[in-house]
């Protein structure tokens, strides 16, 4: 704590006076604790950064400018401060305007549609990405960031000079970038399901916002900008307030050029409600609202509260931290790569396991998370007694660490991985499935779940059949929509054309008293207007079968992701029935019985009866005086024996590859190849000296 007069810490969570001496604290509030204080209450260098260690914490509010104490679990550290009275601050650079020109305005530049800019994995475009980022940079406390007036179009998205813009000019980028899209970031299609759902009020609003009532790239730039502004909203000083007043400055970027609802009928609509003028900014308000609730976790229980008189000190921050690393069930130890790899196949994407680092070194570990169906690995970096995944370390211990992200998304360390740490791998639920003692008994269970597995996965892939074509259905749906609408524009322009044109002869025809012509026109006129009515009433009819089967669609996802952790484990439990077996030297013929396998077509390199005089029972054919197994997988990416190797799309393939190449890498003890199948002419009977 040396050359630092005091420290800044940020309130996390709201906190009501309990005692005369308390301060109370709202979210965003910053407090300042003089190092003499931290020193009295025995505070070592370095753990000022850890409050939730050091328990109680005398200090000054800045914002209610009252001084007394408050608990260190409720807040989080900023960094050191000076306590004399700061200055004004400076000024930021910014970027001079262009001289505007004579005549008309230059319009801004449309930038290309959203499917152009990004595709998965990638989280948001790499323009919105730039922006939010510098802004994260700059700081999320600043008043300009609320303004509800809409910038100038921008001519130039290189953002070649964006780490000099200010704040405001930043916000202004966000706000132009929705701007300069092509077509709003709410269809007008999602945009009355969210208006529908937040005038019923039944529920939540944001399902209605998911594919594939939106598309998937709107979508995903929409979950982005709810990141990115509820970050926002919790620095402000008070919540509800901030979130009004970001829902009034971005939520009608969110709806530019969706046409407004039709207007009602007389007497209102058939629900008896008015569409709301104010529906863009409730409808962000409400979004945020969501998304806050999803993050929101509950405060941590207080520190026992120490008499005044005598304050106890405390100990070092990562004092007992190993001790609660290994009770931690995701904490694995010294295992090896192959063994993570073991562990985390099939598992959904968000689970995670942490190990200790192979390069041994004291304090460093390895998180390794299942995403998008691969093993990502991560290092933990370790440094005078503080933890995280890159600087600044932060956090006092890897259960510290390992917490945080099981609330937050990784996309704070890494925008590819919007993942959080969902299912831990525990060591304290790895006991052994096989229960059954004899090879009839495991082999009678193998066959009960395998055919559990068959009939999960034949409703899985019926539903997947389903899901796939309700997809396309309402793919369909959509562009007739789109259709509908352009034909209804074309006869509304054709009646107005007709309208105007009508007048003209109209009267001419009253002045010539024709009255045949005067009711042919009208008749004309009429028979547009009702034509234009049926295909309204059939766009209307779409537009209601549409959103039933897409709640029929969101259903059939729901189902078939409740069956995929089902599907997991009983794969998981058969393939340890089979690995038992085949341990304990079962027949290929055997297991295929079992497992409702006809063995009419055996493969060239299977064994193709079950006698005893086979060559394999020959002590001279044997490695080392020993017959060793080999388990073969068959997953998706092909046959093999672990994984990265699974890579062969035959039998054949496979025992050609290892004919020439020795199975010590994947067995330190099988330092031979597949030299010689079974019953093919072998080279003889081996030396005496063997």
């Amino acid at each position: 704590m040396a050359g630092a007069e005091g420290f800044q810490y940020r309130a996390l969570y709201p906190f009501r006076r309990e005692r005369p001496e308390d301060l109370e604290l709202l979210p965003g509030d910053v407090l300042v604790v003089s190092r003499a204080a931290l020193q009295v209450l025995g505070v070592a260098e370095g753990n000022e950064r850890c409050p939730q260690n050091v328990g109680w914490m005398p200090g000054l509010n800045e914002r209610t400018r009252q001084r007394g104490d408050f608990p260190g679990t409720y807040v989080e550290f900023l960094g050191p401060v000076g306590l004399a009275r700061p200055g004004p601050r400076p000024r930021g650079p910014r970027p001079l305007p262009a001289r505007p020109r004579e005549g008309p305005p230059e319009p801004g530049l449309t930038l290309p549609d959203l499917p152009e800019q990004f595709s998965p994995p990638d989280v948001a475009p790499p323009l919105l990405v730039k922006l939010v980022e510098a802004i994260e940079r700059t700081g999320l406390d600043s008043e300009s960031l609320y303004r509800p007036e809409l910038p100038a179009q921008r001519t130039d998205w290189s953002l070649s000079d964006v780490e000099q813009w200010d704040a405001a000019a930043l916000a202004d980028g966000v706000k132009g970038f929705l701007l300069a899209l092509p077509a709003p970031l709410l269809t007008p299609e999602a945009a009355d399901e969210a208006r529908r759902a937040l005038q019923e009020a039944v529920g939540s609003v944001g399902p209605a916002l998911e594919p594939p009532m939106l598309p998937l790239h709107r979508a995903l730039t929409l979950r982005f900008l709810l990141q990115h502004l509820g970050r926002m909203a919790r620095r402000a000083p008070a919540l509800g307030p901030a979130v009004r007043a970001l829902g009034i400055a971005f939520g009608p970027l969110l709806l530019l050029h969706v046409p407004p609802p039709s207007p009602p009928p007389p007497g209102g609509a058939p629900d008896g409600t008015e569409p709301s003028p104010d529906f863009p900014a409730l409808l962000l308000e409400k979004l945020l609202q969501e998304h806050l609730e999803e993050q929101e976790v509950a405060p941590p229980a207080l520190p026992p509260k120490p008499p005044k008189a005598k304050p106890a000190p405390t100990g070092l921050a990562n004092e007992g931290s190993l001790a609660s690393l290994q009770d931690a069930e995701w904490y694995w130890g010294d295992i090896s790569r192959e063994e993570v790899n073991e562990k985390l196949r099939d598992t959904p994407d968000g689970t995670f396991l942490v190990r200790d680092a192979s390069s041994k070194i004291q304090g460093e570990y390895t998180l390794t998370l299942r995403k998008g169906g691969n093993n990502k690995l991560i290092k933990v970096f370790h440094r005078d007694g503080h933890y995280g995944f890159s600087e600044p370390l932060t956090f006092c211990s890897v259960v510290d660490l390992i917490t945080h992200y099981r609330h937050e998304s990784l996309a704070q360390y890494n925008a590819k991985l919007d993942t959080r740490l969902l299912y831990p791998v525990s060591k304290y639920q790895q006991d052994q499935i096989v229960k059954e003692d004899s090879v009839e008994a495991v082999g009678a269970q193998l066959k009960v779940y395998h055919q559990q597995y068959q009939e999960k996965s034949r409703e899985y892939d019926q539903l997947y059949e389903e899901y796939t074509r309700t997809s396309q259905e309402l793919q369909m749906k959509r562009t007739a929509i789109e259709a509908f609408n352009e034909t209804i524009k074309i006869f509304e322009e054709q009646g107005q054309t007709q309208e105007k044109c009508s007048k003209e002869y109209l009267e001419r025809f009253r002045r010539e008293g024709n009255e045949k012509e005067m009711q042919r026109i009208l008749l004309n006129s009429e028979r547009l207007k009702s034509r234009i009515a049926e295909i309204h009433e059939s766009r209307t009819k779409l537009e209601q079968e549409l959103r039933a089967q897409a709640l029929d669609n969101r259903e059939i996802d729901k189902r078939m992701n409740s069956l995929k952790p089902d599907l997991m484990q009983l794969r998981k439990i058969r393939d340890q029935y089979l690995v038992w077996l085949t341990q304990k030297g079962a027949r290929q013929k055997k297991i295929n019985e079992w497992l409702g396998i006809k063995n009419e077509t055996e493969d060239q390199y299977a064994l193709m009866e079950d006698e005893d005089d086979l060559p394999h029972h020959e002590e001279r054919t044997w490695v080392d005086g020993d017959t060793k197994h080999c388990v073969i997988y068959r997953t998706a990416t092909g046959l093999g024996f672990a994984e990265p190797y699974n890579l062969y799309g035959s039998l054949k393939e496979l025992v050609l590859h290892y004919q020439h190449t020795s199975l010590v890498q994947h067995n330190d003890a099988l330092t031979v190849t597949l030299a010689h199948p079974v019953r093919a002419p072998g080279p003889g009977p081996p030396p005496a000296a063997h």
